[in-house]
């Protein structure tokens, strides 16, 4: 037999269950190295810092051939669509559902918030689900949850029963995003940035289409029906989850060979909130992700009391379909976006120049165009941000960093408008609303480039071991 290499030699003597569980080598980037070292895994070169020591994942061992990576983005588009399609079918028919069921506008802030709070609370428990099952399986348990509990919000016979298919439709998306990261990095481990741009493009599209064809189309096909028009977006999201459960690439962590496998991989699911890359992330995305909303929440009503409503259709088309120009950006410029600083350092400014825009200029054309840039900047930066996780964190800690990012992001999400509104309340000035705002871009261009350049998971092991 020939010897072992001197590296395998090293950790020769080391008992599997002992590497496999962290008891020799506490950290989880230790452990997977020494997994690495020991012959588990065929490549340990991090995706996109060549020559630093990490591993690629079991599953993208042999690496996807041309027409291989074209299917995976295309599955992880359609994955981002999925988690999105259903989510923003429900607010162009809120008045009809606010007439049928009588609700209150109390109960209708409610019902536009529940989701976001479930992506908070809900986002640990999907990063151990992920751990147990898988990120493919349970990622298709989700959409397939999200889409079964979207048509159900359309046999809601009081608010009651329409706030718990919410709460389950919320549930499904909240274990999905945490497993996009985790997916990325096994399925195209060279290619992260194109991935979570995919993926990232589906969200858009899946955030755009609803609100642009429910009003023009879908709800004169189904006669007015609310209930149908939730029906008919259901339909696509459950064949997405058809599509994506018969041409995913089997999940080969399952197939590993040694009996303790799950029980290894099922401890690391549980955030490490000690580590300064899970804040940094959170505050990054949620940074991002607090004006967007606060601008969709507060633009008509700033228009109004301003004089000028006619406005409010052209600026709302505008900060939602900017996004798709940014999509455009995003895929011209992928080979620049891994772990680059640039889009914090161009595109929080310009987010900040377009709020003051919005609070000082009054022409109609400025508010629309200040109203796009908003939306191209938020498009562009968060999937700068969701690229982050699997490039940074180490191969096993993917999923629990990305569920305590979104678990910060979507409080700041939740948290941010509220605070803008109470502002205006308090203050009877409308502008104080997009204080808050421009705020967050000036913390999101800090925090972003500073998230940006921080020290991967390999890095840091490379300078240990040197």
């Amino acid at each position: 037999m020939p010897p072992r290499p001197r590296e395998n030699r090293e950790f020769a003597n080391i008992p599997r269950v002992a590497v496999q569980h962290g008891e020799t080598h506490g950290t989880a980037e230790k452990r997977q190295t020494v997994l690495c070292l020991r012959g588990r895994v065929r490549s340990c070169r991090l995706p996109g810092d060549a020559g630093l020591p990490t591993m690629s994942t079991y599953a993208s061992r042999d690496g996807p051939r041309a027409g291989g990576i074209a299917r995976l983005l295309c599955l992880l588009f359609l994955a981002g669509v999925a988690m999105r399609l259903t989510l923003l079918a429900m607010p162009p028919v809120i008045p009809l559902v606010h007439e049928e069921l009588r609700m209150s506008e109390t109960q209708i802030g409610l019902l536009i918030g529940l989701p976001l709070a479930v992506f908070a609370i809900a986002a640990v428990p999907g990063s151990l689900l992920i751990a147990r099952i898988g990120a493919n399986l349970a990622a298709i348990l989700g959409m397939a949850l999200a889409a079964i509990a979207g048509a159900c919000r359309g046999a809601a016979i009081d608010v009651w029963t329409l706030y718990a298919a919410a709460i389950a439709a919320g549930f499904g998306i909240a274990v999905m995003q945490p497993g996009m990261p985790v997916l990325v990095r096994e399925w195209l481990p060279e290619r992260i940035a194109l991935g979570t741009i995919a993926y990232s493009s589906g969200m858009v599209i899946g955030a755009t289409v609803p609100p642009a064809l429910t009003l023009s189309f879908v709800l004169p096909l189904t006669g007015g029906s609310w209930r149908l028009d939730l029906l008919f977006w259901a339909l696509p999201a459950a064949l997405i989850a058809l599509v994506f459960f018969l041409l995913s690439p089997k999940d080969r962590a399952r197939d590993r060979k040694f009996d303790d496998a799950p029980d290894a991989v099922g401890g690391l699911w549980r955030p490490d909130w000690k580590n300064p890359l899970v804040w940094l992330l959170g505050f990054a995305f949620g940074t991002n992700s607090g004006p967007f909303f606060a601008a969709n929440a507060f633009l008509g009503d700033y228009l109004a009391s301003r004089g000028q409503a006619d406005l409010f259709g052209s600026a709302l088309s505008a900060l939602n379909g900017a996004q798709i120009l940014g999509l455009v950006v995003l895929i011209l410029m992928a080979g620049r976006l891994q772990r680059r600083a640039w889009p914090f350092l161009v595109f929080g400014p310009a987010m900040l120049a377009a709020f003051l825009g919005l609070i000082f200029l009054g022409s109609p054309l400025a508010i629309v165009l200040c109203a796009a840039v908003v939306g191209v900047s938020t498009s562009i930066t968060m999937t700068a941000v969701l690229a982050l996780p699997p490039l940074l964190a180490a191969p096993a800690d993917v999923s629990r960093t990305a569920a305590g990012m979104l678990t910060i992001s979507y409080i700041c999400a939740i948290a941010i408008p509220t605070a803008c509104g109470a502002l205006w309340d308090l203050s009877g000035k409308s502008w104080t609303t997009f204080v808050l705002p421009c705020l967050c871009c000036v913390g999101l261009t800090v925090i972003g480039a500073v998230a940006a350049r921080h020290r991967s998971a390999a890095e840091k092991f490379s300078a240990r071991w040197a």
